[in-house]
């Protein structure tokens, strides 16, 4: 089974050349990263060196366990992104890539739901899923299911893809959405993943797909934002957990950046490198109700 673009046309260009040009534009813009990050064909994300001939500060090559990336329009959103894509790009990609993210559609009935599909689909190709590591994870637990219907309008999982496919095509991918996120789903999901990563050997990176604070003025995004951004660094899960329910901040998938973050620990990270935050205002130049992003990295 093949899943077909949800949100081409809507989320990113339908053209693959528009496509390409406006993901080349995401890196060089004032907010991307101001370069266009030379593959490290490297396929296994360890600590290897790699030059480039930009004159531009390089980020540190590190074991990457997992990234948080925002997952709005790539118009709004996809040079913040390109951060977090620079950081993977450099170090090279792993053999699979599993993107967790939340259920904007209300599409689904499990807690837990991972694509059943064998290819995604984008203006830039398709892409394999990892099947045995996803017929591994669902095995881990009933709350974890293989609910394509979830996936079918989801765009917070497919926005990824052309990001990642713009540098190659040799990677796989195992979509997850979290339409439950309390704080059992997150350890059974955590638990799972880990559980499956040691069992298949997989070279993997967990991206965390979430956007930050929504439809709030640029400083009390900053300011809400900023608590949450601190525990991370912290690896606070419950903390994290108590001042969203506390302030109301309306970071739509931290459920997944809490399993990343979680998941990249037991994996051996024990650093949080925020590498860039901002918001929709930065490029609406409306500040008085936003959406925020960030860019990090788990090493």
């Amino acid at each position: 089974m093949k899943r077909k673009a949800a949100v081409a046309g809507t989320f990113y260009y339908e053209n693959p050349q528009n496509l390409i040009k406006s993901i080349e534009d995401n890196f060089l813009d004032g907010l991307g990263v101001g370069y266009i990050p030379k593959f490290n064909n490297n396929n296994n994300n360890n600590n290897i060196n790699h030059d480039t001939n930009s004159n531009k500060d390089r980020i540190n090559k590190k074991n990457i366990y997992g990234l948080i990336a925002p997952h709005a329009g790539h118009y709004y959103s996809g040079s913040i992104a390109s951060h977090a894509y620079t950081a993977i790009v450099e170090n090279g990609f792993p053999e699979t890539f599993i993107i967790i993210c939340p259920n904007h559609t209300g599409f689904g009935n499990a807690p837990i739901s991972v694509s059943d599909e064998e290819l995604w689909e984008t203006p830039l190709g398709e892409v394999e899923i990892d099947k045995e590591f996803a017929e591994n994870l669902i095995s881990q637990s009933e709350f974890i299911s293989n609910d394509s219907y979830a996936h079918l309008r989801e765009h917070s999982c497919e926005v990824h893809l052309p990001f990642l496919q713009y540098f190659s095509k040799d990677f796989k991918i195992v979509p997850i959405v979290m339409s439950v996120q309390n704080l059992e789903s997150i350890d059974i999901l955590s638990n799972a993943l880990f559980n499956t990563i040691e069992s298949t050997k997989r070279s993997v990176t967990i991206i965390g797909s979430s956007d930050f604070s929504h439809y709030v003025s640029g400083d009390s995004a900053n300011e809400l934002d900023k608590l949450v951004i601190d525990e991370i660094a912290n690896f606070n899960p419950l903390k994290i957990l108590d001042l969203i329910e506390k302030y109301n901040i309306s970071i739509c998938g931290f459920g997944s950046i809490i399993v990343t973050m979680i998941v990249s620990n037991k994996l051996g990270s024990n650093k949080f490198n925020l590498l860039k935050y901002g918001n929709s205002g930065d490029v609406s130049g409306d500040y008085n109700s936003v959406v925020a992003y960030l860019s990090g990295t788990f090493e």
